[in-house]
């Protein structure tokens, strides 16, 4: 069986419960050059399709001007939301068989996952090297910081409570974009009755999670949201209850099929004009731009109802193996991956705004300007299913949860196994 093979399999065993704890395995192999002296850098992602892999080869094609005597070996596995990605990655890690470089999200998935098993490398030199505390917003830093040790590039900011729309849809119904959770009702209410199937698009269970955390949000103030994360709000209260009863209503809005869809399939119904609505982040505009389709005549954009004012973020991250086996070509990547020029040409067509603030804002489209604006204005929270605000044992439990609901409808037990989650990995203890 090939290596690329037997890392898949082990892969499908840890889908449904990974923790990514283990500790870094046996030291890689030092630095060698291939034949032919050039040298290598390994980069392991999930980008593998529509903008995300586009703005990827972006940033490559940059990396090979700057330095052509650098293999890049991109190293990407396909999986909604990074789960079969990361899943292989930790069979690798525990094998001792790390990637130079990997892509992670800022928050508790980087620092309770890979900092705490001592598997990547500070990266203080960097920022003092090229000036990064200058233009790296102060909200991200500690995020990706630990005992005053930097341990991660961050290169882009996506925002995850954003609700796509088609304008003409919602014009022929005469339906208002709505801004509450009781107008958001109201309006697939509407279209329900005007014989629209699907007023709400959803796919595969991580667009569940991706959907429960706005609804979350909407549902609550942003400081009672937080409180989710760090114990000062209770699981088991009557927040978390009505925030759950409004997601159970808001299911019965989506589509029959959709745990075959991936995002970009439930995406597409609403530019497609098969669905009113789809709550997704903002990498689906990079998907409907890639499509040929047109801001404001084929999708509209809004807070997801409830959170308008409030900016419910992600940030991909790159970090480099401790002890990665080609250290200078890992830091000469990580130089681009953190440069403006590679961040400039990296998001507008990935769909996200630059990590930087310092961005050129004329390289970006009308709903990425938005989101610059928003970035800059709104109240910033963290997102649960892009790796901010739980780590990975805990994020795991409440899949694992809603995964049970999914299936059973059971309010009460959902909001039991939430709460026990909060107890057994995160601050409820």
């Amino acid at each position: 069986m090939s290596k690329k093979n037997w890392y898949a399999l082990l892969a499908i065993l840890l889908i449904g419960a990974m923790a990514l704890t283990a500790c870094g395995g046996q030291e890689p192999a030092t630095e060698v050059a291939p034949e032919g002296g050039k040298s290598e850098v390994e980069v392991f992602s999930w980008w593998t399709g529509g903008g995300e892999a586009a703005g990827l080869e972006a940033m490559i094609a940059i990396f090979n001007e700057k330095y052509p005597d650098i293999e890049f070996i991109n190293a990407t596995v396909a999986g909604g939301a990074g789960t079969n990605a990361r899943a292989v990655l930790a069979t690798r890690l525990q094998a001792g068989d790390a990637p130079d470089s990997w892509q992670g999200h800022a928050g508790q998935e980087l620092i309770g996952t890979y900092v705490a098993a001592d598997q990547i490398e500070p990266l203080n030199f960097l920022y003092e090297e090229n000036g990064w505390l200058e233009v790296m917003p102060a909200t991200l830093i500690p995020l990706i910081s630990q005992n005053d040790n930097i341990y991660s590039v961050p290169v882009n900011i996506h925002r995850a409570n954003v609700l796509w729309y088609n304008p003409k849809i919602l014009d022929e119904n005469g339906i208002a974009v709505p801004t509450t959770m009781d107008e958001w009702f109201a309006a697939m209410d509407a279209l329900k009755a005007a014989g629209v199937e699907t007023p709400l698009a959803m796919g595969e269970q991580w667009t569940a999670m991706h959907l429960l955390e706005t609804v979350l949000l909407g549902s609550m103030d942003p400081a009672a949201y937080n409180g989710l994360w760090d114990g000062s709000t209770a699981w088991d209260g009557p927040e978390v209850k009505a925030a759950i009863e409004n997601f159970e209503r808001i299911l019965t809005y989506t589509n029959s099929d959709a745990t075959s869809l991936s995002w970009q399939d439930a995406s597409q119904l609403v530019v497609e004009g098969d669905a009113a609505f789809n709550v997704m982040g903002d990498w689906a505009e990079g998907y409907f731009r890639e499509l040929g389709k047109a801001p404001n005549a084929d999708y509209g954009w809004a807070p997801v109802p409830g959170t308008g004012g409030t900016f419910q973020f992600l940030s991909d991250s790159f970090v480099m193996a401790k002890n990665a086996p080609h250290r200078d070509a890992c830091i000469a990547w990580l130089t681009v991956a953190g440069s403006k020029e590679g961040q400039d040409a990296f998001n507008p067509v990935k769909g996200s705004i630059p990590a930087r603030s310092d961005g050129d804002r004329n390289l970006y489209g009308e709903y990425l300007q938005s989101a610059m604006d928003d970035w800059a204005s709104d109240v910033v929270v963290g997102s649960l299913t892009h790796g901010v605000v739980a780590n990975d044992s805990w994020k795991t439990e409440i899949d694992t949860a809603l995964g049970l609901y999914l299936g059973s409808g059971d309010i009460a037990a959902f909001q039991s196994a939430l709460a026990a989650a909060c107890a057994t990995s995160g601050p409820c203890k």
